[in-house]
């Protein structure tokens, strides 16, 4: 019999402007290539959730990362090992894709009618259906 794979941790960054969520659209040629998502990554050996989301945003979106909040919610990437934090971030800067197609601010009133990536979904109907508390 074989083990399942260790999961990996991922964190995905919630960070709103007033009604608006910052998503991102994955590229192509990745998995769930071209739906969108929440930003984040893996997380490297020994970081933190806060520690993981100030080195992705920096690295794909060029922004700096003012402060973390709770995690809202977990989901399980199906299909893979995956296991995505969702973590309430504050930013400073602008976001531009560095490794993504394209970045939006969408509200939160809309985000369900995107093309989400699974977890991403999964999240968003927790949003819109107040089984969590929206970030600050």
């Amino acid at each position: 019999m074989t083990a399942a794979p260790a999961p990996v941790r991922v964190v995905a960054a919630v960070i709103r402007r007033g009604d608006e969520y910052l998503v991102c659209q994955r590229p192509a040629h990745k998995r769930h290539g071209g739906l969108w998502e929440f930003p984040g990554g893996k997380l490297q050996g020994g970081e933190s959730l806060a520690d993981a989301a100030r080195r992705e945003l920096r690295e794909e979106l060029g922004v700096r990362v003012t402060a973390t909040g709770p995690v809202y919610f977990v989901a399980a990437d199906p299909g893979a090992a995956f296991v995505i934090e969702f973590l309430a971030v504050t930013i400073d800067g602008t976001p531009r894709p560095a490794e993504h197609a394209q970045v939006a601010w969408v509200p939160a009133a809309a985000l369900g009618d995107l093309p989400l990536c699974p977890g991403d979904r999964a999240f968003v109907a927790t949003l819109r259906g107040g089984g969590v508390a929206a970030p600050p």
